[in-house]
């Protein structure tokens, strides 16, 4: 495989008809700077039907070209069209990468079509690198539990295929172009060779308290909480803060809070303005989870990993520490 005969870099736009999805936005705005350093054009693939006003939304992010692909099985997202679909279309125009939101319906078909082009798929990176020399992008990631950043590549075969989950990137506009190439393709599937059918929808009752991928400040609880009951001081905290309370991987483990909001690679990456960590170790899948402006620590550890990553670290006994910061508050 003559890797020169592959060029440009795909983005797929997930969508439900009405709205884009924010990550496609978010791998548009990252995938444009990869594009500026390798000299390869930044497409985005948008399958069915989009409201003008959603794909001038992409066009902001920089796109030089769009394929809008038109025919039958793209109603509803399902495994058997999508698959076929990317086969179809790298098959044709031989991209150098595809990027997919690491969604649930991304992480579904992307490792399928690209098995069916017999070449790697690589998930979760929190990083993107373009390495001028070998054409290769370098996909980094956390490994072996935590402990480690590994570098993934694809250095023989093409397209080099990855799912990045939703906020890992910032979704910063450039700007549209004063010419976008607009690609149209009709590729159908069958709609009776679809397996999955559609009986019901029925949306999760919305809990804001849940909602932290959004919240401007937030107060993050470790493995040194000690209990249930210890949780309250925190949630006073994040209340005076304007804030909400999150938590890492141990203390979802221990039920003494809900998955949704554990932050980390494997929960919710979260921006915020003000982050303040209480008995959080510093493990890199939590950590690079955390894009905030301003990044507090607090640990009764002085070589806890945390104090590597903070911008002001405390030493100290989180639930002491917690109690002055709630008193200075309502002072």
């Amino acid at each position: 495989m003559d890797k020169k005969n592959f060029k440009d870099m795909w983005v797929y736009v997930e969508h439900d008809g009405k709205q884009v999805h924010p990550v496609a936005l978010e791998l548009c705005c990252e995938i444009r700077k990869l594009c500026d350093q390798s000299g390869d054009r930044l497409v985005a693939v948008i399958a069915g039907q989009l409201p003008e006003s959603e794909v001038e939304k992409v066009k902001q992010c920089g796109v030089d070209a769009i394929i809008a692909v038109s025919g039958t099985g793209y109603e509803r997202y399902n495994t058997e069209a999508y698959t076929n679909l990317f086969t179809v279309l790298c098959n044709k125009y031989k991209p150098s990468a595809v990027f997919v939101g690491g969604t649930v319906n991304g992480r579904d078909f992307a490792p399928r079509f690209a098995a069916r082009l017999e070449t790697g798929c690589t998930s979760d990176a929190t990083e993107l690198i373009y390495n001028p020399e070998t054409t290769d992008i370098e996909f980094v990631e956390p490994a072996a539990g935590g402990k480690i950043m590994a570098v993934i590549t694809i250095p023989v075969l093409r397209p080099q295929v990855g799912t990045i989950r939703p906020g890992t990137f910032k979704h910063v506009p450039t700007g549209a172009k004063a010419k976008v190439e607009l690609i149209k393709e009709e590729i159908s599937f069958p709609v009776e060779n679809i397996r999955s059918r559609f009986i019901d929808f029925r949306a999760d009752a919305f809990d804001p308290e849940l909602d932290i991928a959004s919240c401007d400040t937030i107060v993050c609880v470790g493995a040194g909480i000690k209990d249930e009951e210890s949780l309250g001081r925190y949630r006073e905290l994040a209340k005076l803060l304007g804030g909400k309370l999150a938590c890492t991987r141990p203390v979802v483990d221990r039920e003494l809070l809900p998955y949704k909001l554990q932050v980390g690679q494997s929960g919710v990456m979260i921006k915020p303005k003000l982050y303040i960590g209480f008995g959080v170790s510093g493990a890199v899948n939590h950590v690079t989870g955390v894009d905030a402006e301003k990044f507090i620590a607090v640990n009764r550890d002085p070589d806890a990993p945390i104090f590597n990553y903070c911008d002001y670290g405390i030493v100290g006994d989180m639930d002491e520490v917690c109690d002055m910061m709630i008193a200075q508050l309502k002072k």
